[in-house]
Parts: C-alpha cells; sequence; structure tokens
C-alpha cells in the first residue's frame, strides 16, 4: 500500500540542461516529464520518474541530424546515506538525497536524460553507406613506388 502522493508533470525545454547540451546537436525541442512522490509499505519515500523527449543527436554512421527518442520510467528509492541502499525493494535505484530530504527536479530530469543516451547514435532509419571498396582495387606490393627511387636516381646521375 502506497500513502501520500505528491504528482508534478510538465514540459523543460532541452536548451535548460547545461549537462545533457554537449551531448546533442541543438537545443531545439522539450521533455515532458512526470514527477510522483510517495512512500512505500515501509514508510520508505521514493519519486517515480518518466521522462519523454526526441533529442537531436548526429547519426555516426551518416553524420546527418536525427531525432533520439528517450521514455524513461523509473522508481528511485529517497536516501540519504549509502547504508538504507541495502533496503530498497529490488528493481529501485537509489538516489542519495540531502538530510532534509531536498533535491533538483531539473537535475534529476537531466541525469535520467543522460543516463538513456546511447554510447554510439545510430539513426535507425539510416542505411550502411556503401563504401565502393571490392578488394580487386588494390596495387600489387612491386607495383609501389619505392619511396627513396627519386634519390637513387639522383645518386646515378652524380656518379656520372
Amino acid at each position: 500500500m502506497v500513502t501520500a502522493r505528491r504528482c508534478f508533470e510538465g514540459e523543460l525545454d532541452l536548451a535548460k540542461l547545461p549537462r545533457l547540451r554537449g551531448s546533442l546537436v541543438d537545443t531545439e525541442g522539450e521533455c515532458r516529464f512526470g514527477l510522483e512522490f510517495g512512500r512505500d509499505d515501509l514508510d520508505q519515500p521514493f519519486v517515480d520518474v518518466s521522462v519523454r523527449a526526441r533529442l537531436p543527436m548526429q547519426c555516426q554512421r551518416t553524420l546527418a541530424r536525427f531525432l533520439h527518442s528517450v521514455d524513461v520510467r523509473q522508481r528511485l528509492g529517497l536516501i540519504t546515506s549509502e547504508a538504507q541502499e541495502a533496503g530498497l525493494p529490488e528493481g529501485v535505484e537509489p538516489l542519495l538525497v540531502t538530510d532534509s530530504g531536498e533535491l533538483r527536479p531539473v537535475e534529476l530530469i537531466e541525469d535520467e536524460l543522460i543516463l538513456a543516451l546511447p554510447v554510439v547514435p545510430i539513426d535507425p532509419d539510416s542505411t550502411e553507406p556503401d563504401l565502393g571498396w571490392n578488394g580487386e582495387e588494390e596495387v600489387a606490393e612491386d607495383e609501389k613506388p619505392h619511396p627513396f627511387a627519386a634519390l637513387a636516381g639522383l645518386k646515378e646521375k652524380l656518379k656520372q
């Protein structure tokens, strides 16, 4: 049984998330978020975080801009010391807060978006580029010009 919940919803411009900006192509757009605070059966405080966004990223396959869809849903157990982490239910991530229980909602939303970023952003609609190489165009080792061939020619001229 969960008691006493408080809910907050809204939109936040991507430009207001300074730590996320470096991973984006630009800051056009916003994210929608929901924060629901409460206490579980064991009187453990938690926050349910939901964040939806379309993040402008650069595809590492095509180098084109694309929108990466993010839909995060996470329950965080609010703890004031690391020792409390062991008492959290399975599937609940710890969030260390001050002794007064204060947290910064914008930073929490930004953290969840950063954690949702792909390591290598690739547009799922892109196709692999045609490299145009089939292996037959290799130059044989003895056909390659020797780097000192010009010097050898000069040396022969000096001998004459």
